[in-house]
C-alpha cells in the first residue's frame, strides 16, 4: 500500500477536484467517516466534545459534529480560534452545524464519553502552544477515549515524531491511503487502532503523485517472490554462500544459513575459515561447507559463477580482516549482503566501503544495519528513520534496511518501505542473522535486492508473530513455510 506524505495527501485532494470530485463532498465524505467511528465507539446519548482547528481537519470534525448530533448523540462542539476567520470550505461546514460552536476551554473537558480531536492535521510540524495545550492537557488527565482525525493533534504524519502535547488515540480515522507517520515510532504508538476511509479519491491520481514511500507487504513484491516449478531443480534457485565467523563465533553465520535454505535457496554454503570448520561440521547437513583462507579464498571460493549471492558479517568479527573479506566479497560477481560485523568494521571508514560497493555499478548490495551500526557509518543523520534509511541508500548505492520495530527499507533511486508487522518478541538475539539469510536467500532466486530486502523483513515479522512469545531466533526458519504457505503454491502437474 502507498503511504503519502501530507503534502502528496493535500495534492490528491486537488486532483481529485480537478478530477470533478467536489471539495466539500470530500470533507462530508471524511467528516461521515469520523462519525461512523464514533458510533462504533460510544452509543447515542453519549456526551461527545468535538475538538476543531481552523483548517481542512477542523472542517472534517464540523461535519463530524453535525451528524452525531442528529443520530441523538449529546455534542459539544469547541473551535481554537474564531469562527469569523474560518475560510473555504470548513467555513460552510461551520455555518452547517446547527448548534453552539464554543471556544476551547480546559474548563470544559470533564465528564464525557469520547473527544473526537480534530485540531491539527498530520502536516503540523512545530509544538502546540496556548488554549489548545491547555485542552490536550486537560483531555489527558481526565482519561477520556480519544478518536483522532486524521492523526492525533502534535503529531507530525510525514516523520512519526511527535511534541509536547500530543494526543495519544484510541482510535484514528485517516482518509484514502496512510500516512509514514502512522507507521513510524512513536506515532505508530499513539494512533491507537488505525481506520482508513475511502473519502472518493480517485486512486488513479496516485499514479500523478508518484508515491515512493510504501507500506511493506506482500503486494509490493509478492509477483517477484521466487515460486518453485515442477519441472524445476535446485540448481534453478541459485547457491547462497553465508561466511562463518572464528570458531567461537560460528552460530550466527549457521542460523543466517538456515535461513537462506528455509527461504527456497536451491543450495547453501558455509564459508568458513580453517579453524572453524570442525565446529561447523559437526552441526551442519543438508547445509554443505566449504574451507577457506582468508580474503584471497574467499574470493576463490566466489570465483565459481554458480555461487551467486552472500552473506557477511554474523559473528565474523572487526577490524581489518573482515574489511579485506568483504571488500573481496565485493569484487566477486554474487550478490551481496552485509550485516553486523561488515558494517561495524568500516567504522569511521565508511568512504572506503562505499566506494567499493559503487565500484559494483548495478550488482546488488543490500546493507542491514539497526541504528548503532548506522550511525557508526553514516554519522548523526538528522531527521526520521524513513530520511535517514534514503540518505544512507543514496551516500552508499546500496538498498539499506535500518531495523528496528518501524525496520525501514530504502532503495538509492528513491523507493523506501515501512514494515509493520514485527512484534516485540522479535528483538532476540540472533534474529538478525536469520533476517540477513532470508534476504540473501531471496537473492540466490534472483529476486531484486530491494524487493528481497522487503520481502525478508516481511517474513521475518510474521513468522515471529505466528510463534508468539518466548520465541528464540532458531525458531524463525522452522517457522517460514507455513508463512510462505499462505501465499505462494508451487506449481504442480495436474492430476
Amino acid at each position: 500500500m502507498e503511504l503519502l506524505t501530507p503534502g502528496e495527501m493535500g495534492r490528491a485532494d486537488r486532483l481529485a477536484i480537478e478530477a470533478g470530485v467536489p471539495a466539500l463532498a470530500l470533507m462530508e465524505a471524511a467528516g461521515q467517516a469520523v462519525a461512523d467511528a464514533a458510533r462504533r465507539l460510544v452509543k447515542p446519548g453519549s456526551r461527545v466534545a468535538v475538538l476543531c482547528g481552523p483548517g481542512n481537519n477542523g472542517g472534517d470534525g464540523f461535519v463530524a459534529a453535525r451528524l452525531l448530533k442528529r443520530a441523538s448523540y449529546d455534542v459539544r462542539l469547541y473551535l481554537a480560534g474564531e469562527k469569523g476567520r474560518l475560510a473555504g470550505d470548513a467555513a460552510e461546514m461551520a455555518r452547517r452545524f446547527d448548534g453552539p460552536i464554543r471556544p476551547l476551554d480546559p474548563m470544559q473537558i470533564e465528564s464525557l464519553h469520547l473527544v473526537i480531536d480534530a485540531l491539527f492535521g498530520a502536516g503540523l510540524s512545530r509544538p502546540i502552544e496556548g488554549v489548545a495545550a491547555e485542552v490536550i492537557a486537560a483531555v489527558k488527565a481526565e482519561g477520556t477515549p480519544v478518536l483522532a482525525v486524521d492523526v492525533p493533534s502534535g503529531l507530525d504524519g510525514a516523520t512519526g515524531q511527535a511534541s509536547e502535547p500530543v494526543l495519544a488515540a484510541t482510535e484514528t480515522v485517516t482518509f484514502f491511503r496512510l500516512k509514514p507517520g502512522h507507521v513510524l515510532y512513536p506515532g505508530r504508538g499513539l494512533c491507537g487502532n488505525i481506520r482508513v476511509a475511502d473519502i472518493g479519491i480517485p486512486p488513479p491520481v496516485l499514479a500523478d503523485i508518484g508515491v515512493e514511500t510504501f507500506l511493506n507487504g506482500p503486494g509490493l513484491w509478492r509477483g517477484l517472490l521466487p515460486i518453485p516449478s515442477a519441472s524445476g531443480h535446485k540448481y534453478d534457485r541459485g547457491h547462497a554462500v553465508v561466511v562463518s565467523g572464528p570458531a567461537h563465533a560460528t552460530g550466527a553465520a549457521r542460523l543466517g544459513a538456515r535461513g537462506a535454505l528455509r527461504v527456497g535457496a536451491g543450495l547453501v554454503t558455509v564459508a568458513s575459515p580453517l579453524e572453524s570448520v570442525a565446529v561447523n561440521s559437526l552441526h551442519l547437513t543438508a547445509i554443505m561447507l566449504k574451507p577457506f583462507e582468508g580474503p584471497e579464498g574467499l574470493a576463490a571460493v566466489l570465483a565459481d559463477a554458480r555461487k551467486n549471492a552472500v552473506l557477511i558479517g554474523p559473528g565474523g568479527g572487526v577490524g581489518e580482516a573482515m574489511r579485506r573479506l568483504v571488500e573481496a566479497a565485493l569484487r566477486s560477481p554474487a550478490a551481496v549482503v552485509l550485516d553486523a560485523d561488515a558494517l561495524t568494521a568500516f567504522g569511521g571508514e565508511s568512504g572506503r566501503l562505499f566506494t567499493a560497493i559503487q565500484a559494483r555499478r548495478d550488482r546488488a548490495v543490500v546493507l542491514t544495519p539497526h541504528d548503532g551500526e548506522y550511525e557508526r557509518l553514516f554519522g548523526d543523520v538528522a531527521g526520521s528513520r524513513l530520511a535517514r534509511a534514503r540518505h544512507g541508500a543514496a551516500e552508499s548505492g546500496a538498498v539499506v534496511l535500518l531495523k528496528g520495530a518501524d525496520t525501514v527499507i530504502a532503495n538509492p533511486d528513491g523507493r523506501a518501505a515501512i514494515n509493520a508487522n514485527a512484534p516485540p518478541w522479535l528483538a532476540t538475539a540472533g534474529a538478525g542473522d536469520v533476517l540477513g539469510g532470508f534476504i540473501v536467500g531471496l537473492m540466490a532466486q534472483g529476486m531484486p535486492a530491494f524487493e528481497a530486502a522487503a520481502a525478508g523483513a516481511w517474513l521475518h515479522g510474521a513468522a515471529a508473530a505466528d510463534f508468539g512469545p518466548g520465541l528464540i531466533a532458531e525458531d524463525l526458519p522452522d517457522l517460514l513455510p507455513a508463512v510462505l504457505a499462505r501465499f505462494m503454491q508451487p506449481e504442480v502437474r495436474s492430476r
